[in-house]
């Protein structure tokens, strides 16, 4: 991977400065091992080089739907809630929890007064109206649009065209009040508020830039500990530099982040045994092998649920996976157990529903929402025969060909070549046809419905199934198979209205929707819930990793000497 020529002489740099100053300290080692009496608080810049395996695709929190870009936003941009280090959602720009309404329903937040955005500008209670109205706003084309809807009074209506933006119920006070009204009361809403959907955006910036806002590191501005730069827009490398008008500076140690993306698993580990990379990302099956018991070795158990996305509408014409049967039987015909282990091999674990363990339990018993749920879609290759044959003897053929779109890195390829043969050999007359592609293309294509199959991953907004089973609504933004089913649409309906107050009557709910959408439709095939193996050098402390909202936050992270 070509490095930039700035990046290179820094790293030259660097090297001249240690030995320069090495006097009777000791070299670094080669894991990455320093003295053990390195000074923290030497004038020595903190710099942290990491690897991602993905391009950002978009610097627009209103039209993100991709980890790579809200990993960004959870280091430049605060909004009123952000995770700890347990994943619970403490105030940022809130000044502490807000006024509630003995209703439940309104709610009134005062703001701090001393965040600012990177230009100067004070942040106010006028950037969460205006980023929140423009989210809603049918012309803005934000699929997220929909996580305001049930929650926000008047989203809904304002989404479907019915209201305008300005009718949503969220008001500025004064610069620094912020007062909104629920549509109903909400358990999960300080996690929703630390979504990336629910960022504040400066609107005289955002104006200013027009189209181009958030296309690259030039047209974006931050309120957070780090502000983006070095991003053209499509580049696989960029960096975080510390924000000077970040209210929380003085507990934010690092001064550069330089993130380089490697789409080869191979290039993240020699960066990372060479000492030009402090951390990778994800690794992949053959060196999670090698490495899972490593000293360096760092592993994580993720919220994220892996699925085969089945559409059943491509250029206005059903295709053969609008048929139930045909799915099912795709659904039932591969291994997951072998491959999470040979293939994946990170910690993963295989799945036999949607909703992943550990995201929520029953609010009576305390039940895992999982365990609850139990095994919906299993292996059975007999049984996934006998779909097939129904299902094409129902459409009229004898062998069918489905492209299968996956991205463009060498574990996406690997996984691609499993599925197309464990399918292809469990399925007499079917033909899977590879279509790797850059990430970012995978996400249009996706979106555009221009696929049959794709390997689709979903991790949550906030902790409730309800983050996973709304997904599937009747042309829901994030739908992308053309599934519909009115009983469906009514389970949802009924747990976010109907039993928004009575919480085992919604748990059951739930219960009922994710058996509908993955046992008797069979709308995607659960395969595996992630866990990932990372590298990182000791010297490298204070790192948070979450399970969900962004992978993992920068701000408290400092470099020993």
């Amino acid at each position: 991977m070509k490095k930039s020529k700035n990046f290179l002489l820094l790293v030259i740099a660097l090297a001249v400065a240690m030995i320069i100053s090495a006097c009777g300290s000791g070299s670094e080692s080669s894991d990455g091992e320093g003295s053990d009496s390195g000074d923290t608080g030497s004038s020595e810049k903190q710099i942290f080089n990491m690897v991602e395996t993905a391009e950002i695709p978009t610097g627009d929190p209103a039209l993100a739907t991709d980890q790579a870009s809200f990993i960004v936003f959870g280091q430049t941009i605060e909004g009123l809630y952000v995770l700890d280090e347990n994943d619970k959602p403490v105030p940022a720009i809130a000044d502490g929890e807000p006024e509630i309404s003995e209703d439940g329903k309104e709610y009134t937040f005062k703001l701090r007064e001393d965040a600012k955005w990177d230009n100067g500008d004070p942040v106010t209670a006028n950037d969460f109206v205006y980023a929140w109205q423009r989210a809603v706003d049918p012309d803005t084309g934000s699929e997220y649009a929909y996580m305001f809807s049930g929650v926000i009074e008047n989203a809904e209506a304002i989404i479907s065209g019915d209201k305008d933006p300005e009718e949503l119920s969220v008001e500025a006070v004064d610069d620094y009040t912020l007062k909104l009204t629920l549509e109903q009361p909400i358990e999960y809403l300080n996690s929703l508020l630390a979504f990336g959907t629910y960022l504040p955006l400066n609107e005289e910036f955002v104006e200013e830039k027009g189209d181009k806002f958030g296309t690259n590191s030039d047209n974006m501005l931050a309120n957070g500990p780090f502000k983006l730069t070095e991003w053209d827009g499509s580049g696989l490398e960029w960096k975080y530099v510390k924000n000077d008008a970040y209210y929380d500076k003085e507990n934010v140690s690092l001064d550069e982040v330089n993130v380089q993306v490697a789409k080869k698993p191979s290039t993240a580990v020699n960066l990372f045994e060479t000492g030009e990379a402090d951390r990778t990302a994800a690794l992949s099956a053959e060196y999670a092998k090698q490495y899972k018991n490593h000293e360096n070795a760092s592993k994580f158990e993720e919220l994220s649920s892996w699925y085969l996305k089945f559409n059943q509408e491509r250029d206005g014409e059903d295709t053969p996976l609008a048929n139930e049967n045909i799915r099912k039987a795709l659904a039932m015909a591969f291994d997951k157990e072998s491959f999470t282990e040979t293939v994946l091999s990170n910690g993963s674990v295989p799945s036999d529903g949607y909703v992943p363990k550990g995201l929520a339990s029953n609010p009576e018993t305390d039940e895992d929402f999982r365990d609850e749920s139990g095994s919906l879609m299993s292996k059975d290759v007999e049984k996934a025969k006998e779909y097939w044959e129904k299902g094409l003897e129902e459409l009229g053929k004898d062998k069918i060909t489905l492209d299968y779109l996956s991205d463009d890195t060498e574990n996406a390829k690997t996984t691609s070549e499993y599925f197309k043969n464990q399918l292809e050999s469990n399925l007499d007359g079917l033909t899977i046809e590879l279509t790797n592609v850059p990430f970012k293309v995978r996400l249009d294509k996706t979106r555009k419905q221009n696929y049959d199959i794709v390997m689709h991953g979903w991790g949550p907004d906030y902790l409730d199934p309800m983050t996973f089973l709304d997904l599937f609504v009747t042309d829901g933004t994030n739908n992308e198979t053309s599934y519909s089913n009115k009983e469906y649409d009514q389970l949802i309906e009924d747990a976010k209205e109907k039993y928004a107050n009575d919480p085992e009557k919604r748990w059951e709910t739930m219960l009922e929707a994710e058996k509908l959408l993955v046992q008797e439709d069979t709308v995607v095939a659960p395969i595996y819930q992630r866990g990932r193996i990372t590298l990182i050098k000791p010297k490298v402390k204070g790192l948070v990793e979450h399970a969900f909202g962004p992978d993992y936050t920068l701000k408290n992270v400092t470099i020993e000497k």
